[in-house]
């Protein structure tokens, strides 16, 4: 790697954006697009990589015009100077975003871990592998940049690897008639789709949150970003084309948040599971370890700004956010415990699409400062509140409490803030006094 020795170079930053995207998302998702888009399934992909594209240059732009580890908080606090209140409410929620999300692929890795060892039916097993997989991560990372890097290079590499056989693997015994016609549930179907597995593309916003730690930053962090993104969605549809192509509609619904692993079957038989599994745990394990990585550096930037109490702005000798890293573990390990993952995992897809769109509006107020093309910031404004839009039509049609929890869970989060932003306020008043 070029640079210091404590820099993170491309593959390193393209390594923590892959990791963090492909969690345990698309071994849920794949049903679920399937029941919304019907045949054009692999375009559903498609398209959530065309967002994310479009989302990842409003990030890449921002990185280098303000090159701070806060990311999303540090750009709207830019574009909003005299709002503080929205800089902080927004970073809260990204934490609480990337908490639940931290939940989800420690939630994941324990149930593969446990049905391959015979218990998947055994909770405890469960929570412990789960539980015990963040800690392994937590570790890691309190090493120090190197250490999470490299470790995540090698996971995140050898995981391309098996799923990508996965997919390829499975694309001879595709079935073309399986793909007819293309458009079997509409046009809108696409669209629809494209914003439900949003969520399965989320991850490559930690990138920017490594821009200090990063080697030659003005090229790195773009291409980053970029290749990320084109790397995941380019699995995502062959894995796509294997799914459709290998089980007909009823067998996919059937196996739901198994589709990947029952597609497999023709290919490989009863070790298709297992592969499945092992493409399941290196998937989790590494979006825990870029998840930890970057939004510990967010959460330590918030706190140099006393949204959080300063104790989590604190770094030791390698510049690692210790205190931030404990802080994270703690409350991801208390959601897989008792947690209800159903509603914080649909709290966090929404909640980084609403994100997505102010930082476009960032990008948008902060266009002198970035040198973004206008057209791009545009279009990218336009394709984000359509697919919030499209997320609100899906849960108010199909899930309306799951809805209701969302907003009871902003609420809280809103009214919690609040209190803390008045205290704070009060006691800078006072200090000033």
């Amino acid at each position: 790697m070029a640079g210091s020795e404590e820099k993170l170079g491309l593959k390193e930053l393209v390594a923590i954006g892959v990791g963090s995207m492909i969690g345990g998302g698309i071994f849920s998702v794949m049903g679920m697009a399937e029941g919304i888009a019907g045949t054009a399934t692999p375009l559903v992909f498609i398209l959530g990589g065309i967002i994310a594209l479009l989302a990842g240059y409003n990030y890449a732009k921002l990185a280098l015009a303000f090159r701070e580890d806060g990311a999303s908080y540090t750009y709207i606090k830019a574009a909003f100077p005299r709002i503080p209140y929205l800089s902080g409410l927004t970073g809260w929620s990204v934490l609480l975003g990337y908490i639940g999300t931290l939940a989800l692929y420690a939630y994941t890795f324990g149930a593969y871990g446990a049905a391959m060892l015979g218990g998947a039916d055994i909770y405890w097993l469960k929570t412990v592998l789960g539980m015990g997989i963040i800690a392994l991560f937590l570790f890691i990372n309190i090493r120090g940049i190197r250490s999470a890097g490299r470790s995540e290079d090698i996971i995140v590499y050898l995981k391309i690897v098996v799923m990508t056989i996965m997919g390829i693997a499975g694309l001879f015994f595709v079935n073309p008639e399986h793909f007819t016609p293309v458009f079997d549930h509409g046009v809108a179907g696409v669209f629809l789709g494209g914003a439900i597995v949003f969520v399965a593309f989320e991850g490559f916003q930690l990138i920017t949150n490594s821009v200090v730690e990063s080697d030659n930053p003005e090229r790195n962090i773009p291409r980053g970003i970029y290749l990320a993104i084109a790397i995941v969605t380019l699995i995502y549809v062959v894995l796509a084309v294997t799914v459709m192509g290998s089980l007909d509609a009823a067998a996919i619904q059937a196996s739901h948040e198994y589709a990947v692993a029952e597609a497999l079957r023709p290919a490989f038989g009863e070790w298709g599971f297992y592969l499945t599994a092992l493409a399941a745990l290196l998937a989790t394990g590494s979006a825990i370890n870029g998840t930890l990585f970057g939004a510990s550096r967010m959460m330590a930037n918030i706190a140099k700004d006393e949204i959080l109490p300063s104790l989590f702005s604190r770094t030791d000798s390698n510049k690692t956010p210790e205190n931030a890293l404990f802080l994270m573990f703690i409350l991801a390990s208390l959601f897989v415990m008792f947690g209800k993952l159903g509603d914080i995992v649909a709290f966090s897809s929404m909640t980084f699409l609403i994100v997505s769109l102010a930082v476009s509006i960032a990008n948008w107020r902060l266009i002198g400062q970035t040198g973004a093309s206008r057209l791009a910031v545009g279009v990218s404004m336009v394709m984000m509140t359509a697919t919030w839009g499209l997320m609100l039509l899906y849960l108010w049609e199909n899930d309306r409490r799951t809805l209701q929890d969302i907003a009871m869970i902003y609420l809280l989060l809103a009214l919690t803030y609040s209190v803390y932003y008045a205290l704070g306020h009060r006691l800078r008043k006072r200090g000033e006094g």
